[in-house]
């Protein structure tokens, strides 16, 4: 069995997301692979002051893909409202406790 995780998709607009999601489940799914609806999550990041408040929803097949907070990747902390002291924090405390 075979299992692919932590994929990023990169846009500028949520329908650009959408597009690109969209393409890599019906790529996967025609070569037999399938795409967890259950465990697949999206991290808006909000890198541009401009944005405010606004909420994007991400969708495979019309089925909104729960949005997240902040993510984990290979030990960093990436969280959508741009601050890095959870980051620094968890470096912090994995250093103090070698």
């Amino acid at each position: 069995m075979l299992f692919i995780d932590d994929i990023f998709l990169i846009d500028e607009t949520r329908e650009g997301v959408n597009t690109k999601l969209e393409r890599w489940r019906s790529t996967l799914e025609a070569r037999g692979f399938r795409l967890s609806r259950s465990e697949t999550e999206h991290l808006h990041c909000r890198f541009s002051a401009g944005e405010g408040g606004v909420i994007y929803e991400v969708a495979i097949n019309g089925v909104v893909v729960p949005r997240i907070e902040r993510f984990i990747y290979l030990g960093s902390i990436i969280q959508g409202n741009r601050e890095i002291n959870e980051d620094i924090d968890q470096r912090i405390k994995t250093r103090w406790q070698k």
